[in-house]
């Protein structure tokens, strides 16, 4: 006969204390760190910003008697009606308007023809082409200033393109140049960009017997959304505050951009520095209005390929 064993009694086990949440894991001192000079970096670039908020809604006689760092005795928005009204911002708004959407919006259309076609139509002599539009941006703007001044005063329009029947003058030659000199960063970004996407997605678009511009317009332009979105909104801030190129292409006034109603809250013999700071910061609302519009798809923009590999 067989004996069998009794099992023996199961021994009891102290009961496991649970995972310390993420947060807590990951709060060392090297982070810490990091997040603190994060946010010295960042209050170190609003400085100048939040100073000039503060001193636009102070009287100058405040300021200039106890100093910009004082403590306000009174505060008010009157400033920013007055630098409203006798800068005439509206029409150099306009104005600004009239330079900048068209040129984002030509810029981003070229470089992303042309890095479609670099990066994902095999061009012979691509990489080549890659670093001619890369080495184009290493070129200083002030060195061509005088041969566009001689070229442009020598290229003839029609009277409803330019008041000057030259394309000195008019809002095309700010345009021109605008998209000149920033179409090869974002090419060389888009390019970039464009390699990185799955190569399998466009074979199976021409299997199904997608052209050219089919795979340009409906399947990588819209892979390319926060890629452009990002760019958009950088090439937006940089013709907005553009004056370099406006100032020596347009000679007529009422033709320059919002940057230069600044100058007209400059006084012959007395400059109102509160009343400057507040042009200033209307000015600047405009990007910060962009900024936070496509915020979610700038950062996106940004942040693509950074937790690859």
């Amino acid at each position: 006969m067989t004996v069998h064993a009794a099992p023996a009694p199961a021994r009891p086990t102290a009961p496991r204390t649970p995972p310390a949440p993420a947060a807590r894991r990951r709060t060392r001192p090297g982070r810490i760190g990091v997040h603190a000079f994060l946010t010295a970096v960042s209050l170190a670039f609003l400085a100048p910003l939040l100073l000039a908020v503060y001193a636009s809604l102070r009287p100058y006689d405040e300021t200039s008697a106890h100093g910009y760092f004082s403590l306000p005795r009174h505060l008010s928005l009157d400033y920013y009606r007055q630098a409203f009204s006798d800068s005439g911002m509206t029409k150099y708004f306009v104005n600004t308007m009239i330079i900048a959407v068209p040129g984002v919006i030509i810029t981003l259309f070229l470089a992303s023809f042309t890095a479609f076609a670099l990066a994902r139509l095999k061009v012979r002599g691509g990489l080549v082409l890659l670093m001619l539009f890369t080495a184009g941006n290493l070129l200083p703007q002030q060195v061509i200033v005088t041969p566009l001044y001689v070229v442009f005063n020598r290229i003839p329009l029609p009277y409803w393109m330019s008041d000057s029947m030259t394309m000195f003058d008019s809002y095309w030659a700010v345009v021109v140049v605008q998209i000149g000199f920033q179409l090869g960063f974002c090419v060389f970004v888009l390019a970039n960009f464009m390699r990185s996407l799955p190569q399998e997605i466009l074979e199976a678009a021409i299997v199904d017997g997608a052209g050219v511009w089919t795979q340009y317009r409906r399947i990588t332009l819209p892979l390319c959304r926060p890629a452009l979105a990002a760019l958009g909104t950088l090439q937006f801030t940089w013709m907005y505050n553009d004056f370099l190129w406006a100032l020596v292409f347009i000679s007529d006034g009422d033709k320059l951009p919002i940057t230069s109603a600044l100058n007209n809250l400059r006084g012959q013999f007395f400059t109102d520095y509160n009343l400057l700071a507040a042009g200033s910061v209307i000015v600047a609302l405009p990007t910060l209005v962009v900024f936070l519009l496509l915020q979610r798809h700038f950062i996106a923009g940004l942040t693509l390929g950074a937790s690859k590999g």
